[in-house]
């Protein structure tokens, strides 16, 4: 294996001593590390694009979830053959937590010395989605968590952010359709996963992995007694989700909303009347740990 890796770091980072001390330990490892930071929202593809054509046969994303799906996406849209580590540097690492990725930098770089593992990847339309596509009031959480709230709280802002605004929760109407599963009604939240949690933990899709080549869906139909509801979603605990939630498995999902959906696919915003959602096998090889709950299947704690 070519002990060669490009580190895409996202800018905000730039000074973490952290980071620096792990890059300084992975090369005294004997590897080959070259590290290119993010300042504007197209970087993250260039740099794919620079790492690729510079020949590096591993490409590490070194952020949060949204800087793992713009690394990801470039990844497969330009057709590297390249592995993705994850370095996750996040408020929230909602995807880097469900897989077991240690948040300690060095120990996070450790995980290149092991072979890299083919993953599924989800699509919303022509957008990909690494981790979960989210929609409603849960969407509407993600979008309004301030950034000066996560530098404090971390993942608990999304909580906070949620508890602050439950005047304004609205349900909304949708039409589901997929393989042996078709439902209609008002929910008030939603969320299709690849992986297993969104919003700072909450585990929407909480025995989901990535190489089933299946698509988790979980849908919380809009109830009489709102405010329950949403203290058992933003609890984050898996066992009193099921007892309101809609729950399917499928290789692909149709939502047909007729007022639009907004929807976070790893916590970037997007709007549409129609979402087709699918699955692609093996698309993208991940360096995880090899007891990683997203490959074994193993139930979240």
């Amino acid at each position: 294996m070519q002990r060669r890796a490009w580190l895409i770091l996202h800018g905000k980072q730039a000074q973490n001593e952290a980071v620096r001390e792990a890059v300084q330990a992975c090369r005294e490892r004997g590897w080959e590390l070259a590290v290119r930071l993010t300042w504007e929202a197209s970087d993250a593809r260039r740099l794919v694009e620079e790492g690729l054509r510079a020949g590096y046969p591993c490409l590490i994303a070194g952020g949060g979830d949204g800087t793992l799906n713009e690394v990801a996406s470039a990844l497969i849209e330009l057709q590297g053959d390249a592995s993705l580590a994850l370095l996750p540097l996040g408020s929230a690492n909602d995807f880097a937590r469900a897989a077991q990725v240690p948040l300690e930098p060095d120990a996070a770089l450790a995980l290149l010395e092991l072979q890299p593992t083919p993953v599924d990847v989800g699509m919303a339309n022509e957008r990909l989605f690494v981790n979960m596509a989210t929609g409603g009031f849960g969407s509407l959480v993600t979008a309004n968590t301030s950034e000066e709230l996560k530098k404090v709280l971390g993942g608990g802002a999304y909580l906070l952010t949620g508890l602050t605004r439950f005047a304004e929760v609205r349900s909304a109407f949708g039409r589901f359709h997929g393989p042996g599963f078709d439902w209609q009604g008002d929910f008030l939240a939603m969320g299709v996963g690849n992986g297993r949690q969104a919003g700072g933990g909450h585990a929407l899709c909480p025995r989901a992995t990535i190489t089933d080549g299946m698509l988790d869906l979980c849908l919380i139909p809009a109830p009489q007694d709102v405010g329950e509801t949403l203290r058992v979603m933003l609890s984050g605990g898996m066992l009193g989700l099921d007892t309101v939630a809609v729950t399917a498995r499928l290789p692909w999902l149709e939502v047909e909303a007729p007022d639009g959906l907004d929807l976070n696919l790893d916590g970037e915003p997007v709007h549409s009347p129609r979402v087709r959602f699918e699955v692609r096998p093996q698309l993208l090889r991940l360096h995880l740990p090899v007891d990683s709950p997203l490959l074994t299947g193993a139930a979240a704690e």
